[in-house]
Formats: C-alpha cells, sequence, structure tokens
C-alpha cells in the first residue's frame, strides 16, 4: 500500500556515515511496546515537538464530523478510559484521507455504530441518534501522563516515529521482530511466503506452545531472533500474563477476551509460530515478564528484551491509562535500580495509532507503510537530555540499532543472512530511516536513574464522570471543539 504524501522509499546502498564506536556502550537494549495510542493524543503540545497545529493556542485542524455536520477540532481530554477507533489498513487510509489528515471523526464514528458508509443518509441518522464528540479527537496533557512528560524531558522524545506498518497490532509485532508480516504455505520454506499486510494467518485462540500444527499460521520467513543465535547473542521475549489487549478481528466492536501468557502464541506473542525459534530451540526464550524483572534485579538482563503487555496495563482502548503508566513505569525503575542500568537503552513506544488524530502524513516507504505516527521515548544513561529527535524514524530503527550494535550490521536482507525470503523490502535500509544513535550522547558520563512514583498525581478522571456530565452540561472545552 502506497501512502499519501510524504518520502517514497527508493533502494539504495549509499548510507550516511555515522559514527558506531559509542553504540557498543548499550550492553542491552529493552523493548517496551505499548498499545493505540497517536503522538498527538499524547505529546500534541509537549514543547519543541512537532505538535498539534495551533494558533494564540487554539488548534487550526479539524476532523468533519457526519453527526452534527461539523468539523472537529483536537481537544483537550482528561478521561483515564478512551473509545479510540480503528486502525486497520482501511482505516489508516481513511484517517489519511489522501494525505488531509481529517478523516478521524467520521472513521470513528461509523466504526463505533457498525456502519459500512458514514454519509449513507441511513447512516447519519445512526450516527446522530448516537450523539456525542468522538474521542479520537481528544488528546492527553503533561498532567494526565507525568511520568512519560517527565521521560520526554529528561531523555529524548521522538515526534517523527512511525509505525512500520500501515495496519493493526499482529502485522506489527511481526514487523517488530522479522521486519515484514507474510502469509506463507509451507513450513521452513520461506520462498512460499508472500506479502500479506492485512491478514497474515490467524492463530486458534488457546493454541498451546507446540510445534504449529494444522489451522496454526506458518511463519516461515526469517526473523530477528535467527541471526541473533547464530551470532550468541541472547534474547528474551517477555509477556504479561492476563488477556490479550485487543480483538483477533480488528474490526470487531466487541470480543471475546482471549487467555494470554508466555506459554499462548498469539497476536502480541507471534514468535513461538516462527520456524526458526522452533527449529532452534529458543522457546523457552519466550517467558513471563517475571522473569524480566528478576533478570533486572540479579543483572543478567539478555542483550535483547521485547515486552509485551496485557489488555489491563497496554493502554489499549477501553482499558484505563493510569494502568499502563504504572505498569511501564515499574519496568523503568527496575532497569534503572539494576546494575545493568549504564549499559541499557530503553525503547518505549506505542505500536499503532489507535485511531487517535495526528496531523503528521506518513511518509511513504513500500507497499505496507509507514503506518501513522506514535510516540516514541529513549531513555538511557548514554541519551541526551531533553533532546526531540526529529528524524524520520520507524520500528525498524530499533531492529538497525540491534543490528549494528549485536551482529556488526548484519540486516534481515535475503541477499546477506543466509535464509533468502521474498520480503519486498530491506526496511533497515530505507533511505528516509533515521539513525538511534543520533539520540544519545557516548562521550556523556552516563546520567543517574530517575526514579518515578508509581502512582503519579494525574488529572485523568473516570469515564463514569463524563457520562454524569453529560446529562447537566457540556464542557467548555468540548464545545469549543466544535466549529
Amino acid at each position: 500500500m502506497l501512502l499519501a504524501g510524504g518520502c517514497s522509499w527508493v533502494g539504495s546502498t549509499k548510507r550516511v556515515s555515522v559514527d558506531l564506536t559509542g553504540i557498543h556502550k548499550i550492553k542491552h537494549v529493552v523493548v517496551i511496546m505499548q498499545e493505540n495510542r497517536s503522538f498527538d493524543s499524547y505529546f500534541g503540545t509537549f514543547p519543541g515537538a512537532d505538535g498539534i497545529p495551533m494558533k494564540h493556542g487554539q488548534p487550526t485542524v479539524c476532523s468533519p464530523d457526519p453527526v452534527t455536520r461539523t468539523c472537529v477540532k483536537p481537544y483537550v481530554d482528561h478521561h483515564d478510559a478512551n473509545a479510540g477507533g480503528p486502525h486497520s489498513q482501511r482505516a489508516a487510509l481513511d484517517d489519511i484521507a489522501g494525505g488531509k489528515m481529517n478523516g478521524f471523526a467520521s472513521s470513528a464514528l461509523a466504526f463505533q455504530s457498525g456502519c459500512t458508509n458514514e454519509f449513507h443518509p441511513d447512516c447519519v441518522q445512526r450516527l446522530r441518534r448516537m450523539g456525542g464528540l468522538p474521542d479520537v479527537m481528544g488528546y492527553h496533557t503533561a498532567s494526565d501522563i507525568p511520568n512519560y512528560w517527565t521521560y520526554a524531558r529528561d531523555f529524548v522524545l521522538q515526534d517523527h516515529m512511525f509505525e512500520p506498518n500501515a495496519s493493526w497490532s499482529l502485522p506489527e509485532h511481526l514487523f517488530q521482530v522479522s521486519e515484514w508480516s507474510a502469509r506463507c504455505s509451507q513450513h521452513n520454506r520461506p520462498q512460499t511466503c508472500h506479502n500479506a499486510l492485512e491478514a497474515p494467518q490467524e492463530e486458534p485462540n488457546g493454541n498451546p506452545l507446540v510445534p504449529a500444527k494444522a489451522g496454526a499460521p506458518i511463519y516461515a520467513w526469517t526473523d530477528l531472533t535467527y541471526l541473533l543465535h547464530k551470532k550468541h547473542v541472547s534474547w528474551g521475549y517477555y509477556v504479561v500474563p492476563g488477556s490479550q489487549p485487543d480483538c483477533a478481528d480488528d474490526n470487531a466492536v466487541t470480543c471475546a477476551k482471549v487467555k494470554q501468557n508466555a506459554r499462548t502464541p498469539g497476536i502480541w506473542n507471534p514468535l513461538p509460530y516462527f520456524d526458526t525459534v522452533r527449529n532452534d530451540h529458543q522457546l523457552g526464550n519466550i517467558r513471563p515478564v517475571s522473569r524480566f524483572l528478576a533478570a533486572a534485579k540479579h543483572g543478567t538482563l539478555p542483550a535483547v528484551s521485547w515486552i509485551v503487555p496485557s489488555g489491563a496495563v497496554s493502554e489499549h482502548p477501553p482499558d484505563a491509562i493510569h494502568r499502563g503508566v504504572t505498569y511501564v513505569t515499574r519496568l523503568v525503575n527496575a532497569v534503572m535500580h539494576s546494575k545493568d542500568w549504564n549499559s541499557t537503552a530503553i525503547f518505549l513506544a506505542w505500536d499503532d495509532w489507535g485511531g487517535f488524530y495526528d496531523h503528521v502524513v506518513p511518509p511513504t516507504v513500500d507497499q505496507n507503510g509507514y503506518g501513522l505516527r506514535v510516540p516514541g521515548l529513549v531513555i538511557s544513561p548514554y541519551a541526551k537530555k531533553g533532546y526531540v529527535d526529529h528524524q524520520p524514524l520507524s520500528f525498524d530503527a530499533y531492529v538497525k540499532f540491534i543490528e549494528d550494535d549485536f551482529l556488526g550490521g548484519q540486516r534481515l536482507d535475503p541477499r546477506t543472512d543466509g535464509r533468502p525470503d521474498p520480503r519486498p523490502t530491506v526496511r533497515e535500509n530505507a533511505a528516509i530511516l533515521g539513525n538511534l544513535v543520533s539520540d544519545f550522547d557516548f562521550n556523556q558520563t552516563p546520567r543517574p536513574p530517575v526514579f518515578l512514583s508509581l502512582h503519579p498525581k494525574t488529572t485523568l478522571v473516570s469515564r463514569g464522570l463524563r457520562h454524569r456530565r453529560r446529562h447537566r452540561r457540556r464542557p467548555a472545552a468540548v464545545l469549543a471543539a466544535r466549529t
């Protein structure tokens, strides 16, 4: 899929010279992936960042609302739980709206009402009966998520971090560990795989952690753990037990909760289905998050850690934001308390935009993305202080950093990785992709930890409070959001 606007990717062997000498001071990379928030929804008013366009403190952008026939401006939303919107490949196209970046309100309202065409007269009437303001146009402030803003002020905020794929969570988690989302017809035959941005094979609910059998997806292409294992680089994929944060069907409004733990392959835990992981006898590297906390405590973190949440702490609508903040802060504090802190880089991001408003048109890399912009943070003793990184980035940059740090620059490249597959692009070599090395100062003395409260004072309010207010009067901020 080619997205409107931005830059097009052109394959190139010419690379910008980057001094990688200092990168090897990082012995541990920790990727913490949360759920479903756009950059503007969390950091749209962060000083110095490419945030919501404003004039005299008022947004100058809006999204047409077919219910009221008005245009909804971004507005302050202090609610702890949000509804969000659709975030499939089609939703990405609808929200981007040919580069106008104004399809968010209509897309969310149609999704919530079950309409397939929000402008059809019958559908418009149904939407009007729903009433209310689509909270995809709401944004949170520093007082709502003070810990995240503190990390941004004290370390690095990336304001042009894009989801690598223009789609939902399963493809994103596949890109995160393998730089591709595909369907394959035969095990251990990477050449039988073909591009599948939106719908790689779904896994059966509750399938145990055993070699894939009939009905389970076939992930035969090459993933990053294959290269790590070949080079004897330690890794761990840590899963919070509970339920999956989202529905397997991204077009479903509700669904039955699906159990999740380290032994249940799924949307957020795809590695057990990769042929390479099973063939290399690496299933034991997929662990409960308690093992990560123990490794941090004992100073035995692996070189590469990926951490995925359960629904309750994911920040995925409608789950509470404050629980996610507490969970992430606990992970970061654990690393900061560890003797591994002085050699660690934490990359914190949100897996896709979740239907929430963002004003930046995603660049085009290949038929798979980029997707919409999400928040990105770098937390490390070598991270620059209070730095806003404006480079074009995606989660591909995490893979690139890991490859440069631990693999001598080897890429997931069919021509050189020893296990060729027909992926359309070597994403780490995309000409537009920035380099995370720019977020570090490896000459500085390692900075001390910044321990934060697990329960910071916040202006977040419960969703129930909003319902009570609706019956009385609309808050002025909400009324001002309509033009």
